[in-house]
């Protein structure tokens, strides 16, 4: 472990995670109180490239009364009098704002404003990039085809649970975030549950005793239901305008070298591309540390294999 290089090993990692399915249903719970059975007067849009439907134009549905808001997924969907819809994805970096009525659409963050009677819902969306997408609809044919086919998970009974995911033989990491497996589960609450579970990310869903699957399932459901529940205390009755990948009271997604809060081992991490992994090795992996490729092949021999090693590393930092 001679000539290790620490300044690698814990460089700073900006990660980003898409509303899951607690902050979503805080969303469309939000969204229930205000505009049910109030009609949509007019859609401003800031960017074009939010809309990725032609057909029914977003004038059609001016005066249409909301019929019902839900959940599919990771999606918001608006259902309208007459059989029109509007499903709004979020992505990495929308986030909703109600607003006074006829709220200003935000400079260069602002997406798109839906004027309600008695306010505005507006969408805006840190960063460069434009991936949030709003979809419309006349007729439910179209918005179905925006369904990825999995599971409720917190509806699922042990066997479908349990076909889901030995489905496809994936990591366990890859499984709970599939959205043709289970819905509404990202890279924020897949670590939590995991951790929960005592069961590793990198684990083949194929290699799962019955055991294991059950009580990935059970921590699944504690997980989601406790999350979704703070984050409507946290609400109080107000719009949801703290939703983020990263809160404080979660075990270990966002907490890279902070004390694991069951056995107070420091938290690790693996990273691809602009998303992390964050689990504890003592509690999830028996000790081991996960490799990280791309530090792996910088670090090469200095690259800690176990939650000693790591340790051993960290005295000789101090």
């Amino acid at each position: 472990m001679a000539g290790a290089r620490p300044d690698l090993y814990h460089f700073p990692l900006q990660s980003r995670t898409m509303p899951e399915l607690p902050d979503v249903t805080v969303y469309v719970e939000a969204l229930r109180d205000r505009v049910l059975g109030r009609p949509l007067e007019r859609v401003r849009l800031g960017s074009p490239f939010l809309l990725r439907t032609v057909e029914p134009p977003l004038s059609a549905f001016a005066g249409r009364r909301v019929a019902s808001v839900s959940r599919m997924g990771k999606r918001i969907v608006l259902a309208f009098d007459g059989g029109f819809f509007l499903s709004l994805h979020l992505m990495i970096a929308g986030r909703l704002h109600w607003k006074a009525v006829g709220a200003k659409l935000p400079g260069k963050v602002g997406l798109a404003a839906f004027d309600f009677p008695d306010g505005t819902l507006t969408l805006t969306e840190a960063g460069t990039k434009r991936r949030a997408a709003l979809h419309a609809f006349a007729g439910r044919d179209g918005l179905l085809a925006l369904d990825r086919g999995g599971i409720e998970p917190l509806e699922a009974t042990p066997a479908a649970f349990r076909e889901a995911l030995r489905r496809e033989n994936h990591t366990l990491k890859r499984a709970l975030t599939d959205p043709r497996l289970l819905a509404g589960i990202g890279g924020a609450y897949s670590d939590e549950i995991l951790h929960r579970a005592r069961l590793s990310p990198m684990q083949l869903t194929s290699r799962l005793f019955d055991g294991e699957i059950e009580r990935l399932r059970q921590a699944t459901r504690e997980v989601l239901s406790e999350w979704t529940e703070r984050l409507r205390r946290d609400a109080g009755g107000e719009f949801p305008e703290k939703v983020t990948a990263f809160r404080e009271g979660m075990a270990v997604h966002g907490r890279h070298r902070q004390p694991c809060p069951a056995c107070g081992t420091a938290v690790q991490r693996i990273v691809h591309a602009e998303n992390e992994t964050d689990y504890c090795p003592r509690c999830q992996t028996g000790g081991r540390i996960l490799s990280d490729r791309s530090l792996a092949r910088l670090l090469k021999d200095d690259w800690p294999r176990t939650v000693e090693e790591m340790e051993a590393l960290e005295e000789r930092r101090r």
